[in-house]
């Protein structure tokens, strides 16, 4: 954003202006002097200090509280870039805070995660790391996502890998996982990680009813199948992961679950596996150090 981009006759709101004062007030000494305030400007008054951005609007007089909003103004007229880096550093603040959230989040949550009851597990049951797939049978990502998984599991004889119907691109993909959800009272393990694959490598959309002939393919019984994905329990599994995923904060598929780290979207085998190869060696996705 260049010098132009705000004019000097632009007019900003008062409000604006007490909303910018506590980013202001914490704005590296090097980024004042680059904008051209003194720090005696910023001590309106001799009544303000550097330090508060808890400090409250109201605790200026009427005077102090013009002169601030006054400077604020004329600084940023005079250096519109400001606002972006004010910008940049609440998105990183943002970014940085929603990470330590979920992390907090997948540990609370980590019992759920590998719950058998509620998904599927592929790979070795025993392994010594545990990556959680949410997945959505309708998601790209997660199809393009699958042969990173696949190719995982093959290379991997100690990876445990939890797969997750998480769907939430409407109603086919609640369909479709109702009779995935189902199918795992007659399909375990390779039998039903084989399943999996196929309904993921289906052409075009995936609903209820090809979830089915997938699953006859499989060799599941077609009646009882249906049976099952009408149960109260099946309906129970998909509800418990959407709200479980809810409170994960995830906003898409896939996401992945390594230590205590989310990892979103089709991010490639390689990926995955420096995460794997530190959770082995320290426990968390990403080591510090």
């Amino acid at each position: 954003m260049g010098r132009d981009a705000l004019p000097a006759s632009a007019g900003l709101p008062e409000r604006t202006m007490m909303i910018a004062l506590p980013f202001l007030l914490q704005l590296d000494f090097a980024v004042l002097r680059r904008a051209g305030l003194a720090l005696s400007a910023l001590l309106v008054a001799g009544s303000l200090t550097m330090a508060p951005a808890r400090a409250q609007s109201s605790a200026l007089t009427p005077e102090q509280r013009k002169a601030v909003v006054d400077l604020i103004r004329e600084t940023l007229q005079q250096n519109p870039e400001l606002v972006q880096e004010a910008l940049i550093e609440i998105e990183r603040r943002n970014t940085v805070a929603q990470a330590e959230a979920q992390r907090s989040a997948v540990t609370a949550e980590k019992a759920r995660l590998v719950d058998p009851a509620t998904s599927v597990i592929v790979g070795n049951p025993q392994g010594d790391v545990t990556i959680v797939e949410f997945m959505d049978y309708n998601c790209g990502f997660c199809k393009r996502a699958l042969e990173d998984v696949r190719a995982l599991v093959k290379e991997d004889p100690k990876l445990k890998v939890v797969i997750k119907d998480f769907p939430i691109l409407g109603p086919d993909s609640v369909e479709a996982s109702r009779v995935a959800v189902a199918a795992m009272n007659q399909l375990q393990g390779a039998k039903y990680f084989e399943f999996h694959n196929k309904l993921m490598a289906t052409k075009g959309r995936v609903n209820g009813a090809k979830a089915l002939e997938v699953a006859k393919d499989a060799g599941a019984d077609i009646e009882r199948l249906k049976k099952d994905m009408d149960a109260s329990a099946t309906k129970a599994v998909i509800e418990d992961t959407v709200a479980l995923g809810d409170r994960l904060g995830l906003t898409g598929t896939p996401a992945f679950i390594l230590g205590d780290e989310v990892v979103f979207g089709a991010v490639g085998q390689a990926a995955l596996k420096v995460k794997i190869d530190a959770v082995r060696k320290c426990g968390k996705a990403t080591c510090s150090g």
